[in-house]
């Protein structure tokens, strides 16, 4: 026996609450042993040949807890509480490459099995709504770029309107209908990013290299109309920066026409597979009732079969000279979410062959030169023009006093300015109400039930983007309960409280009111 074998042994009956018995070491173990050192020799010479020797009679090892009663367990509820299978908790982000970006999801498993699951938001917050108060009217536009990068000019046209609004200025028509061109070319930047990357995260890597080769060329009419491929700031309060230039309008012409067999190939490869269809039938199911209560918008909504459409029920620009139809589905699951995006798909072609056959000429922008800047003919001839220029870019104009909500469809739901203005260049306060805020809320109850490799399914079919602006968790934790709250008869006990711990967490008045409002319903 050598020194760490001896080590180890007297380690194990110290463990065990036992002692060795000392011996005298025999001649023959001490002529086989090869010193290391001297303390080795030392204690080899001390113990000899180890008998381990139980301490306390009533003594018996630990046994497995499938091999029978649990021991020294007298009470059986004590021996059932441990046999009980026990849930582990697992942290799915924030650096997941299926969460396509910073969102964290604290999951609590049973097995494979999801009992529950808790978002953690803000980890991206960058504090846009109090940047946007130090910044003049023009100035704030280039931040809903960054809001949702994935569809910036329906963002930039949701902050125009609400500033026209305030303003009471009319946009010229040609202005409109450029505008509702481009609001459907980025619903369908938004789909082909959201659905093909859904699909890449399932397994199915094909259509996502054949999506991007068609976004790529959305991008590059981007590029021609604004000079930017991804934040364009090209609509502006008062209509759009700059007129499209020639050539443009038949290139996109061209490009519609050839799109509408890529929307096919890509059904041919997911719509019937079976493996996509296991992946996404039943999985995430909302009613139409729990859509409404979550506050979904967009195709989450329109998938649980509430046919809610902004363009249609509420028309801004030229959505109300446009014929199109508004997709619904029937089961409010995954699949269907999924076959609302793809029909979407064609109704944004629809509405952009209209805008080409019906796009009027005249002016891009109000003639105002306080609110748009002059052209750079007048600048050169006009001193007046020259100072108009200055003033804008420098000092900004001032809006009349008031308040005002804009909202617009925007490809991920409803997308809502809420602007107050003070009678300055600067807002006096600017809340944004982002669609996938309320779809984050509801993904305890999508992802509860299924497997652990469901999440991403769920995740993608919710068209998540982590960067829109984020109230507080603590917010968010009491809209998912508020259901149950409003259950349990205890909304009298729960405004107070409530008022209180939002103004300790430094939540705004205005969140924490609609968050009130909304638990008092």
């Amino acid at each position: 026996m050598s020194a760490s074998v001896t080590r180890a042994a007297r380690h194990t009956a110290k463990q065990l609450s036992l002692r060795p018995k000392r011996a005298q070491c025999h001649s023959i173990l001490r002529n086989q042993l090869r010193s290391i050192s001297h303390t080795s020799r030392k204690q080899a010479e001390l113990y000899g040949p180890t008998r381990l020797i139980a301490t306390d009679e009533r003594f018996v090892p630990p046994a497995n807890d499938a091999e029978g009663p649990l021991q020294g367990a007298a009470d059986p509820a004590e021996q059932l509480e441990g046999r009980k299978v026990r849930h582990y908790t697992v942290n799915f982000g924030p650096q997941h490459p299926a969460a396509h970006g910073v969102l964290r999801l604290i999951l609590e498993l049973n097995g494979e099995e999801i009992v529950r699951a808790d978002p953690h938001v803000g980890l991206l917050h960058r504090g846009t709504e109090k940047l946007i108060e130090y910044r003049t009217y023009l100035q704030a536009l280039p931040y809903f770029d960054r809001l949702d990068y994935v569809s910036m000019m329906t963002n930039e046209q949701c902050y125009s309107l609400a500033v026209e609004k305030l303003l009471n200025v009319e946009i010229p028509d040609r202005a409109k209908w450029i505008r509702t061109l481009f609001g459907e070319i980025t619903r369908i930047l938004n789909h082909l990013m959201s659905v093909l990357s859904h699909a890449m995260d399932v397994g199915a890597l094909t259509p996502f290299l054949w999506g991007f080769e068609e976004r790529e060329k959305l991008m590059e009419f981007y590029e021609r109309v604004s000079g930017a491929r991804l934040h364009a700031a090209y609509v502006r309060p008062g209509g759009v920066s700059q007129d499209i230039p020639i050539g443009l309008l038949d290139d996109i012409y061209q490009w519609a026409t050839q799109f509408g067999d890529r929307i096919d190939e890509t059904e041919e490869l997911l719509t019937d597979n079976r493996i996509w269809i296991g992946r996404l039938k039943g999985i995430g199911v909302v009613t139409a009732a729990e859509a409404l209560n979550y506050s979904f918008t967009g195709p989450m909504l329109r998938g649980s079969g509430v046919p809610w459409d902004i363009r249609k029920s509420q028309p801004y620009d030229a959505y109300d000279q446009v014929e199109f139809d508004v997709p619904v589905g029937v089961n409010g699951d995954c699949y269907d979410r999924y076959l609302v995006r793809m029909e979407e798909f064609r109704q944004s072609l629809r509405i952009i062959h209209q805008c080409l056959n019906k796009m009027p000429p005249g002016p891009v922008k109000v003639e105002d030169y306080k609110i748009s800047p002059p052209p750079r003919a007048a600048m050169k001839e006009n001193m007046e023009a020259l100072i108009h220029h200055f003033l804008l870019f420098s000092k900004g104009y001032a809006v009349p006093p008031g308040e005002t909500y804009s909202a617009i469809e925007a490809p991920k739901g409803e997308m809502g300015v809420y602007l107050i203005s003070d009678g300055t260049e600067r807002p006096y306060r600017c809340h944004i109400r982002a669609p996938g805020f309320a779809h984050l809320g509801c993904l305890d109850q999508l992802s509860r039930g299924h497997l652990l490799a469901d999440v991403v399914a769920v995740i993608g079919t919710s068209d998540l983007v982590r960067v829109r602006p984020q109230y507080s968790s603590v917010l968010l934790t009491l809209s998912r309960c508020s259901v149950r709250l409003i259950d349990e008869k205890v909304v009298e006990d729960l405004i107070p409280w409530l008022c209180k711990y939002t103004c300790d967490i430094g939540v705004c008045r205005m969140v924490t009111c609609i968050t009130i409002r909304r638990v008092a319903k």
